[in-house]
């Protein structure tokens, strides 16, 4: 049986009463961005693709210069690059930026129809090709590559209302065993694929009789371990910007989506720790998972650009003001290890850091 979808108005049903109260005290604020990275959008030449790299390899770096969080690091970028879009030349101008300390790259994709043992087969290639052929991944204490993951179409697990954009029940159990972990795909909204889960850190598993399993799960905590045979979801927040509009008008969705009909803004910051996204037990620790689609020119202006710029120094303003206001940029593979020390309560963040 399929779990059908959330329509709009189900979503705004969701999310209400679900904003939490800015924190008072000790607040640590831990970003991310992770970038549905696609070169190939809107069927780009071979010569538009390498542009569109070459303008992060280059502008990046620029586009944060004299930027620095809570421990003097620059902001960092996650590039969740498309298996199906692999090209080589592509991967090795990224890696180079990453490997300048501007950060990392994990695994996207898109499918359709696929079998279980079609995605374990692709995704083991990509993962030691990445690692391999351009240094890219990390292996864990026991020397596996390990990736996060992002969905094509938010379809994960089979979840897309109309079967499609996946194919695989089970797609959490080929994820983790091929060493994924974490998944990033979430908030879908306003897609159908979107979770009753919302603003939550949590493990799920899955099975082949049943699609979108994520849609319920066990909340990560202080003082617990992950259920067996499951996997890590970090979602980004998800709510409703009501504005200035005047009563009884539909709100606006504030998902997360850092684009050029939306970009970073104070009141938007306020929105993502509202959100209340973290580990159960840990309130002083927020995490703020975005997500972008940067490879699009007019996004790309935003990302590189003073919208951006403007959000960091936000983020310094307010640690200024607040000495216990501190904020941390990171990567997707640094928010998932931020996810397991909370559970075993590290206090300080630099633990994992160091």
């Amino acid at each position: 049986m399929r779990v059908r979808g959330l329509g709009v108005e189900q979503i705004i049903r969701l999310l209400g009463g679900t904003c939490c109260p800015l924190a008072r005290g000790p607040q640590r604020v831990f970003l991310a961005v992770c970038d549905h990275f696609e070169p190939d959008w809107g069927g780009a030449s071979e010569g538009v693709r390498r542009e569109r790299v070459a303008r992060w390899v280059q502008d990046f770096p620029r586009s944060v210069d004299g930027l620095a969080d809570s421990r003097g690091r620059p902001p960092q970028h996650t590039f969740f690059f498309p298996l199906e879009e692999y090209r080589p030349q592509l991967l090795d101008q990224l890696a180079q930026l990453c490997h300048g300390g501007w950060g990392e790259v994990e695994v996207h994709l898109h499918h359709d129809g696929e079998t279980a043992p079609q995605l374990r087969d692709r995704l083991e290639w990509f993962r030691d090709t990445l690692h391999r052929e351009h240094g890219l991944l990390h292996r864990d204490p026991q020397g596996r590559i390990r990736y996060g993951f992002i969905h094509g179409n938010w379809a994960l697990n089979n979840s897309h209302p109309d079967g499609r954009w996946c194919g695989v029940n089970d797609e959490l159990t080929v994820l983790r065993e091929t060493g994924c972990y974490a998944d990033f795909t979430m908030p879908a909204a306003p897609h159908p694929a979107q979770t009753r889960i919302i603003n939550k850190i949590y493990y799920s598993s899955s099975t082949p009789e049943r699609p979108k399993s994520h849609d319920r799960g066990t909340p990560a905590r202080v003082g617990s371990s992950p259920p067996k045979d499951s996997l890590l979801l970090i979602q980004g927040p998800l709510g409703l910007d009501w504005g200035d509009r005047k009563a009884g008008l539909i709100p606006r969705l504030e998902n997360g989506d850092l684009h050029a009909g939306r970009p970073p803004s104070p009141r938007r910051l306020d929105l993502w720790l509202r959100a209340g996204v973290g580990v159960q037990g840990c309130p002083e620790w927020r995490f703020i998972k975005l997500h972008a689609h940067g490879a699009k020119p007019a996004n790309a202006d935003v990302l590189l650009g003073a919208p951006m710029r403007a959000l960091h120094q936000e983020l310094a303003r307010r640690a200024a003001d607040d000495p216990e206001f501190r904020y941390y940029y990171v990567t997707a593979r640094e928010m998932a290890d931020l996810v397991h020390a909370a559970e075993e309560r590290t206090d300080d963040p630099s633990d994992v850091f160091s």
